[in-house]
């Protein structure tokens, strides 16, 4: 592992994806427990795409455009739902007590769906891990510390995205106004990555 992987895989965490939409939203709306879940949920939905570009089945998905389509339209219609349902509960939330209402559970489930049902992530990987790989080097071996790094990394920047988002929460709840402004646009961001899902081109 060299500091060059170490330094791109941060700048690829710390980019605002769904995942980090998903966490801000936990973190501003729901506390710093749901936070935490959410960063593992999205951390967790990591690995399978990861294990796909290990084991090679990402370059399945990538032959076959029936595969990449069914799973592109599972996550813009996951994507889609959660813009819904944003939007249907918008200027609920300022009324909730601090904490996790319904428990962790829920929250990681998303979170997992979120990054799950994105074949871009087993695409990137595929591209991404082997570049970092030396020559003569033991390809899984290698490839399965990287990830562990990746994973790692993407748990600590998820939960400071969402603790600081949690970290401003009293004001923010303090206007109701405020609080149905914003839920409405992470409805509106969520809808909108659902359709740049929907257009985006498929595996070449």
């Amino acid at each position: 592992m060299t500091v060059e992987f170490l330094l791109t895989a941060l700048i690829v965490v710390l980019i605002p994806g769904t995942g980090v939409l998903y966490t801000l939203s936990c973190g501003l709306f729901l506390g710093g427990r749901a936070a935490v879940a959410a960063a593992a949920g999205c951390t967790l939905g990591t690995l399978p795409h990861l294990a796909a570009s290990i084991l090679g089945l990402a370059a399945l998905l990538q032959a076959s455009g029936l595969a990449y389509a069914v799973v592109k339209y599972l996550g813009v219609a996951y994507l889609l739902y959660l813009a819904v349902q944003m939007w249907r509960t918008s200027g609920t939330l300022a009324v909730q007590a601090d904490g996790v209402p319904g428990g962790a559970g829920p929250r990681v489930v998303r979170g997992v769906l979120i990054n799950l049902l994105n074949p871009k992530l087993s695409l990137f990987f595929l591209a991404f891990l082997p570049q970092f790989v030396a020559p003569g080097e033991g390809a899984v071996a290698a490839m399965l510390g990287l990830s562990a790094v990746f994973i790692g990394l993407t748990f600590v920047v998820f939960t400071l995205y969402g603790l600081g988002a949690a970290a401003v929460r009293r004001r923010v709840l303090g206007s109701p106004a405020l609080v149905r402004w914003l839920q409405r646009a992470f409805a509106g961001l969520f809808g909108a990555l659902g359709l740049r899902l929907a257009l985006a081109d498929g595996p070449t």
